[in-house]
């Protein structure tokens, strides 16, 4: 083993280690090309060359593989169900009072703390819809008959 290929070597691992501690599958492909450089480096090849197979390699390896690596890694939402009261139809049950912050509808059959979208306080036994989660309170809307 020369010099290039110790640096190589050392550079692959280097990146191995800083991938396996973020786990975003970039520098995967960086630590695979100084590997490949490194043996190239261990059978001869020398000068400008290493470098230059190291950055078109990685350019390569990383193109081909981002879109497969987004696929998997995309952070998905987790459907709790809880989306599914929204435009349904309720009732107050507790007068919804934007200056106490208190309130509360039935909804589906579940009870609900709320507040009301335009910020209006609202009666027990008004009708609403609910327009969105707010965390576990949601937001309605006055029905109009």
């Amino acid at each position: 083993m020369n010099g290039n290929s110790i640096f190589w070597l050392a550079l692959a691992v280097v990146l191995g280690v800083i991938e396996a501690s973020t786990a975003n599958l970039i520098t995967v492909w960086f630590a695979v090309s100084a590997l490949v450089v490194a043996i190239l480096a261990a059978l001869g090849v020398s000068g400008i060359a290493l470098p230059i197979i190291f950055v078109v390699l990685s350019a390569t390896l990383v193109v081909a593989t981002r879109p497969l690596t987004k696929k998997f890694l995309s952070k998905k939402t987790v459907a709790t169900n809880a989306d599914r009261i929204i435009s349904a139809t309720g009732t107050v049950i507790v007068d919804i009072d934007p200056v106490e912050n208190a309130g509360q509808v039935k909804v589906m059959g579940q009870i609900w703390s709320a507040k009301t979208a335009d910020g209006a306080p609202l009666e027990a036994g008004t009708a609403v819809r609910v327009v969105a989660l707010e965390g576990v309170r949601v937001v309605v809307e006055r029905i109009e008959n």
